[in-house]
């Protein structure tokens, strides 16, 4: 037996833990999980305009991007493994763990008094809402259908579009009005309840006696390597050219260290993990491959927009810190609303492809139209392609996790999920090391000799105030060039995600597994078609049974209705005897 066929027989063995609710409980338990994934994103984002009050704070005016960087690495890291937690242990447990996780890791946030305490404490809150993620979307996936799945994925991608917009809204308030700490003792109370609603909504799978062998099937190999790779790739990119010099002996080191382990994960994932949690097997599937490979690329230039496109504000267009955040609301708002309006096209239409195209060609047009941006664009051209990226995330950001489910096995809806998450975080953090490299090469080439020192720093901004006339536009300009040369980075990317569509066809929301109750004739023939679009060459033994008709249908049907008769006769001879009885028993 080979080493996939074993992994195929114990993914098969994977419990089943669809359970398709009642609309009614169905709409309250979309609420609780559509409020923890708000609160998870405000979590993440209120901290941005914060971070000058802490750094002052605990003194750590060096350091205090590790905040951020922190909570971004333990995010990405521990996102692959939330889709194997919850096939073992039940996407209940884990979840609610991942809730209470993040309570805790607030509230001791808001106890720091140093920077080391906080930065742990993010990395904590990061391993939280790694899991709130990508839970959110498993649970749903198991609660509702295909067919509708787009309806409520789309309304979990608008509550992402929400905590962006209102973390930093919240944050500054508590800023201004209270303390940097009141936010994470805002958070921690609001999540307690997240977990306490989420552990009598969320439905629970009978749990296995066979916990110790639950346990053996974890992918221990593939976490050790698959996480020491992630954290010794990210940590350079991401402090790379502002903490490390991307030349510097220790940043070659950790990325060679860090791309061998990356080859070993691969083995491990390839050869030895009896459940891996990245199966290879997904990446012969070439639509959810190209999907995944999609969502690396926009996952790139998206986290790379929410944080240089404020540096754009501020550094060349010299907006205040308040209309940079307004002029973020376009994209965010729109993101948010194309998410809710895809997925109701999508369930109304049972249709995905003309979404995702659409989605990417606006984007596309979008994010080309953004290099355009300089010192005098009027501020309504940029409220104008800024609204076209927000459209053009919104149609892609859950369509393409519901084109992925289309074209998996209900025994990968997890796995899947998960792997498309951290490979998008992980495309997040590559944008953003290729972003800073890009604005700080360009700053040095540009910036005047007299004030090169400002190019050291990739998040610093300016003040003009201290210089004159001369000096200033040419500072200007320095960044302007910067920013322009970050954008035309990132345009690249998403064009590349559009040429991808050309190889994802829409098959429809209806799987083999995941079949409505149809005639035995209709789900036969449809289950043949559909299964003959997924076999690959190592699958075609298991495809050939499965597309093995044993016996006629009609045989079947018409069986199964004499059995039905001759129990109904066999009731009706039992009500008879009972009547005698009674007679009897009346008689004497």
């Amino acid at each position: 037996m080979t080493v996939r066929q074993k992994q195929r027989d114990v993914e098969a063995g994977l419990r089943d833990q669809t359970n398709l609710l009642p609309k009614r409980e169905l709409i309250i338990l979309f609420s609780t999980l559509a409020a923890s994934l708000l609160v998870c994103f405000i979590d993440q984002n209120g901290i941005g305009v914060l971070l000058p009050s802490i750094a002052k704070d605990i003194d750590a005016e060096n350091t205090i991007s590790w905040a951020g960087t922190s909570n971004l690495i333990a995010n990405t890291v521990f996102q692959v493994l939330y889709g194997r937690l919850s096939d073992l242990f039940g996407r209940k447990l884990v979840y609610v763990s991942a809730l209470a996780l993040l309570c805790i890791s607030d509230l001791l946030c808001g106890f720091a008094v140093n920077s080391t305490m906080l930065y742990v404490f993010r990395g904590l809150a990061g391993v939280a809402g790694g899991g709130i993620t990508s839970l959110s979307m498993m649970i749903v996936s198991d609660v509702v259908t295909l067919e509708d799945r787009g309806k409520y994925q789309g309304i979990l991608g608008a509550m992402v579009g929400t905590g962006n917009l209102v973390g930093p809204l919240i944050g500054a308030a508590f800023a201004q009005h209270a303390t940097w700490r009141a936010l994470f003792w805002f958070i921690a109370p609001v999540a307690a309840i997240c977990c306490i609603v989420n552990w009598f909504m969320v439905p629970a799978t009978v749990p296995t006696k066979d916990f110790k062998g639950n346990v053996r099937k974890i992918d221990f190999y593939g976490l050790f390597t698959g996480s020491l790779a992630t954290i010794l790739i990210l940590i350079p990119i991401s402090g790379g050219g502002s903490y490390f010099e991307w030349d510097s002996p220790m940043v070659i080191a950790m990325l060679t260290v860090g791309g061998v382990l990356g080859l070993a994960f691969i083995f491990v994932e390839w050869k030895v993990a009896p459940l891996p949690m990245m199966p290879l097997s997904l990446f012969k599937n070439i639509p959810v491959a190209v999907l995944i490979i999609q969502n690396f690329f926009y996952g790139v230039t998206y986290y790379a927009y929410l944080y240089y496109l404020p540096i754009y504000y501020q550094n060349v267009r010299n907006f205040s810190p308040l209309i940079s955040a307004c002029l973020t609301i376009p994209i965010v708002f729109f993101q948010s609303f194309s998410s809710i309006i895809s997925g109701l096209y999508i369930s109304h239409y049972k249709r995905y492809g003309e979404v995702i195209w659409a989605g990417f060609i606006i984007w596309t047009i979008g994010a080309s139209l953004t290099t355009l941006f300089s010192r005098t664009l009027h501020i309504a051209a940029i409220v104008i392609i800024s609204c076209l990226n927000g459209i053009g995330v919104g149609f892609v950001f859950q369509p393409t996790l519901v084109a992925m489910q289309a074209h998996a096995t209900k025994a990968q809806r997890a796995v899947v999920i998960s792997n498309r998450n951290f490979l998008r975080s992980l495309g997040g953090a590559f944008g953003l090391a290729i972003s800073a490299a890009v604005l700080q090469n360009t700053l040095k080439k540009n910036m005047p000799a007299a004030y090169a020192d400002l190019a050291r720093s990739t998040y610093s901004t300016p003040d003009y105030s201290r210089y004159n006339a001369a000096d200033s536009d040419a500072i200007h300009d320095a960044y302007a060039k910067a920013s322009r040369a970050v954008f035309i980075t990132l345009a690249p990317f998403i064009a590349l995600c559009l040429f991808g569509c050309f190889f994802v066809k829409d098959r429809g929301l209806t799987r083999p597994d995941e079949m409505d109750q149809q005639t035995p004739a209709e789900s036969q023939v449809q289950s043949q078609h559909v299964m003959s679009q997924d076999c690959d060459k190592e699958d075609e033994k298991d495809c050939a049974s499965f597309m093995a008709v044993p016996a006629p249908v009609e045989d079947e049907i018409e069986e199964k209705e004499k059995e039905k008769d001759d129990d109904e006769g066999v009731e009706e001879k039992k009500k008879e005897d009972g009547t005698n009885v009674e007679e009897k028993k009346v008689k004497v």
